[in-house]
């Protein structure tokens, strides 16, 4: 078996001459630049999942939930959010949340609800 070198002075060298604070600083520079993209990630992509629970968060029942979302996704709305799909038609038609989410899960408004989308084009 190969003996490992033992190279640590080697690769330290560039951190050497750095105090304490300054070590600080570079780790939370270099763990910020690990975090970002995880950040970014999950502030623009989502899931049924994570759909579902804001749903739930809501007070719409599991059924109610499962139905609004199957509406979301045959209508290519996840990226939207399904909690703001309920809410941005509760604004529209000035009714409460779960009003509006009552009528998407009886298959009313859900061509409304991809208009309302459809005029913000790709600023949403």
């Amino acid at each position: 078996m190969k003996k490992r070198l033992d190279d640590f002075q080697d690769r330290r060298a560039h951190l050497a001459n750095l105090s304490d604070e300054e070590l600080k600083a570079r780790f939370w520079a270099l763990a910020g630049e690990l975090i970002d993209p995880m950040l970014e990630l999950g502030k623009k992509n989502t899931t049924p999942s994570i759909e579902r629970s804001v749903l739930l968060r809501m007070g719409f029942s599991s059924l109610e939930a499962k139905e609004i979302l199957t509406g979301v996704m045959e209508n290519n709305l996840i990226s939207k959010g399904a909690g703001h799909v309920v809410y941005k038609l509760s604004k529209s038609k000035n009714i409460d949340v779960r009003e509006a989410g009552l009528m998407l899960v009886n298959g009313k408004c859900w061509d409304e609800v991809v208009n309302l989308f459809a005029k913000e084009g790709a600023s949403c």
